[in-house]
């Protein structure tokens, strides 16, 4: 049986092991398992325990957790409510304002948290009811909190780009920044269609009662502030050269929990015990697909599929745009099943020899993934921020959800368009900012 054959046996497998609800961690081990015994017999089991580890033996690493405890101590206080209300004091008289709000609240806030899920989950509990309660469709109130909860793995400091990072051995620190611009303007696209559409269709919906001062805006600023300059001098230390991503991590963790403290009283130990334990449970299942990622990596090259494709996808005789093309098709479909973290595990070692053959750079790859991933996680089946949200309101149905999250799936097409055709959106400011990579 040729190795591609192989390939496409060990895809269905997985496919229906994630398809029977199986947690993505345990459905990638065990189909590793799996095989590995098939073509190794039970000799090939004897590298599970140091493979597992290998995956995991990495410093910078380390960052994950506490770039989760981070959010996790923000998304533990009112900082969501209070950036929502800020946002919504600045922009109520705007036609759509309340949805260019939400969408405005989920890029700072996604800066904040870096976890698209805690996004979904902070502002949509705020954001939707309200507007609801204000008349905007279902579908249109919870397809935009969906999208804009994406931009948690895009905008700075993003777990994704990490594991990207230290999957292509490619500079933390430059693909944050790399990702900085593209995110501002994916959320500028967001807005900018929802400015259209609420224009179209006359959504006005401003309370003629409302009103709103000056002081009463700049009254709330002091609340959320604080985090921004927080948000400001990490990527200030990563930036400059100051401290490392798991340094400036720890360093973010330590304050977001002061300020908490500080700002909205959370210090009974009931509540910074839920703070540690929903960091835990996250960066323990992170970890788990990381670790199992690994050794689904190994079982993949211990079979020749690893190499098999990307001899296949080298040979392909097209120009380098279709290259592209059909690797970011790949992606986006690897996408449907398959969360960010574990896509980028498995498939950029592979991928990133052969976009870097072809003339692309790493760095502005690693964004281009990353809007990819963003589009998987409101897509069925897999699409995490779809039940996100589907908690939230119960009542509103998953095609609802998705059909309104359409046309932001679409902008993000259109980013990725635009990043083609002017890279620059995400090289110059690495290269202007760290020079040039040699």
């Amino acid at each position: 049986m040729s190795p591609l054959v192989e390939g496409i046996i060990v895809a269905i497998v997985l496919i229906l092991m994630l398809l029977s609800g199986a947690p993505v961690a345990f459905a990638l081990g065990s189909v590793a398992l799996f095989f590995l015994l098939i073509h190794s017999g039970p000799h090939g089991l004897t590298v599970v325990a140091d493979t597992l580890f290998g995956g995991l033996d990495e410093f910078a690493l380390l960052s994950i957790p506490m770039f989760i405890l981070m959010g996790a101590a923000v998304a533990a206080s009112r900082a969501g409510s209070d950036l929502y209300e800020a946002l919504e004091r600045w922009f109520y008289r705007v036609p759509g304002g309340l949805l260019i709000s939400n969408i405005g609240a989920c890029g700072i806030f996604a800066a904040l948290t870096g976890s698209s899920p805690a996004t979904c989950a902070a502002i949509g509990k705020m954001g939707i009811p309200e507007m609801q309660k204000r008349g905007y469709p279902d579908s249109l109130a919870t397809g935009a909190i969906a999208a804009g909860g994406t931009l948690g793995i895009l905008i700075p400091p993003s777990i994704t780009m990490i594991v990207y990072g230290i999957a292509t051995e490619t500079s933390i620190g430059r693909l944050f920044i790399a990702g900085l611009l593209p995110g501002v303007m994916l959320v500028a696209l967001f807005m900018a269609w929802s400015l259209f559409y609420a224009s179209k269709k006359g959504y006005r919906f401003v309370d003629p009662d409302t009103y709103y001062s000056l002081a009463d805006k700049l009254r709330i600023l002091p609340k959320i502030i604080p985090f921004l300059v927080i948000i400001a001098l990490v990527l200030w230390a990563l930036y400059g050269g100051v401290a490392t991503p798991s340094e400036a991590a720890g360093v973010g963790a330590m304050f977001c929990i002061l300020l908490v403290v500080m700002i909205y009283k959370v210090w009974r130990p009931k509540a910074l015990w839920e703070i540690l334990r929903t960091a835990t449970r996250e960066s323990v299942m992170i970890m788990m697909i990381i670790g199992t990622s690994a050794l689904f990596s190994y079982m993949m090259s211990t079979l020749y599929i690893t190499q098999s494709i990307a001899e296949w996808i080298a040979m392909l005789d097209v120009n380098r745009w279709v290259l592209l093309l059909c690797i970011n098709l790949f992606l986006l479909v690897a996408g449907f099943f398959l969360p960010p973290v574990a896509v980028i595990i498995m498939t950029a070692p592979i991928i990133v020899p052969i976009i870097i053959a072809a003339g692309f750079d790493p760095i502005w790859f690693g964004v281009v993934l990353t809007i990819n991933m963003e589009i998987g996680l409101i897509t069925p089946p897999v699409g995490l921020n779809l039940y996100v949200i589907n908690g939230i309101v119960p009542d509103v149905k998953l095609p609802t959800i998705l059909w309104g999250a359409l046309p932001f799936m679409l902008c993000m097409v259109f980013g990725i368009i635009l990043l083609c055709l002017f890279p620059e959106i995400a090289t110059w400011l690495p290269e202007h900012l760290m020079g040039r990579q040699r």
